[in-house]
């Protein structure tokens, strides 16, 4: 009897171990069936040569101020570049009022690519430039036109780059690139007037009351002015950390984890009247600003004078830039 007792709870411990086993196996594998692998996204490489290129193309059009025969031809110049790489092109050709009255033949230029797309990101930049270097250490140049090759040209080359890219590979969502005009027809500095908010930025205010499409809605917008100059840094704008505070991390984050860090540091910068602005306030569409800026200097150090010229692009800082506005557009789902 002793040896039938001994017996019988061996078996059953060994029923019970077998099926634990069996469980523990079911189990193993649904887990393992139910993970999906992570997709891995190959992001292109931007090539800072090729957007230099843009940027001193439009410059050798000379100051690209609306109503002057250099922003006509620029005009041209950027939709024909937009077309070539495969975007469908908008151009939303205006009337705007300046500030003071004077009336400019506007125009902002969007290439859409995946235009059906409902999930959409929409890059910005100016592409006019300042009509008076009002900043300049020299009183006599004042009234003189820039050549804006950061303040204006940068922004527009790197997304002229973003978009040769886009054409070879496109990203999972629709992105549409959208050069805005007359942003930087704002007030002389001289000006004896209010100097408002809405005097600037007229192309962006356009746009986000008018969109190129009906009905027009994007997940977020990235803005860039003023990214081409060596050793640029850029700081969390104040608008867009109140808008678009989780973008502005996307994007900081998506920098530093690629090295650009001394580029895009992670602390409070100012607050800045520009497109982003207007595109949240009428447009409803959480938008961040890349603008250079820094304590010592504030914006650009040759910011509205007759020195923002080529003399002052940095491929390195164009690359930190293009590559992390790539590595956000390329692994947003």
């Amino acid at each position: 009897m002793k040896r039938n007792y001994t017996f019988i709870p061996l078996f059953l411990l060994l029923l019970v171990a077998v099926v634990a086993c069996s469980n523990n196996s079911k189990s193993t594998t649904a887990d393992s069936e139910g993970k999906k692998p992570e997709t891995v996204v190959n992001v292109p490489q931007f090539d800072a040569d090729s957007a230099y290129h843009y940027v001193k193309a439009q410059v050798d059009f000379g100051p690209r101020v609306p109503n002057t025969e250099a922003h006509k031809a620029c005009g041209k110049y950027l939709a024909k570049k937009l077309e070539q790489f495969g975007a469908k092109v908008y151009n939303q050709k205006v009337d705007l009022i300046t500030y003071d009255g004077t009336m400019l033949k506007a125009r902002n230029i969007i290439g859409a690519y995946k235009p059906e797309a409902k999930k959409r990101i929409a890059l910005f930049s100016h592409w006019d430039s300042r009509p008076w270097a009002d900043a300049d250490p020299d009183a006599k140049n004042r009234y003189t036109p820039i050549l804006g090759a950061n303040d204006g040209a940068s922004g527009v080359g790197v997304l002229l780059e973003i978009a040769r890219q886009i054409q070879q590979q496109q990203p999972e969502l629709g992105i549409d690139i959208i050069f805005v005009d007359a942003e930087d027809y704002g007030p002389h500095q001289d000006y004896k007037g209010d100097h408002r908010e809405e005097y600037w930025a007229l192309g962006a205010q356009y746009w986000a009351r008018n969109p190129h499409v009906q009905n027009y809605n994007a997940r977020f917008g990235i803005l860039l002015d003023m990214v081409g100059a060596q050793d640029a840094t850029f700081f969390y704008e104040i608008y867009s950390e109140q808008y678009a505070k989780n973008i502005n991390r996307k994007v900081w984050n998506a920098a530093n984890d690629l090295g650009y860090g001394r580029y895009f540091v992670k602390e409070k910068g100012t607050m800045v009247t520009d497109d982003h602005l207007f595109v949240y306030k009428y447009a409803r569409i959480p938008t961040v600003d890349i603008i250079q800026y820094s304590e010592e200097t504030g914006f650009y150090e040759n910011w509205h004078t007759l020195k923002d010229n080529m003399d002052g692009i940095d491929r390195n800082t164009l690359k930190a830039v293009g590559q992390t506005v790539m590595e956000v557009i390329y692994k947003e789902k």
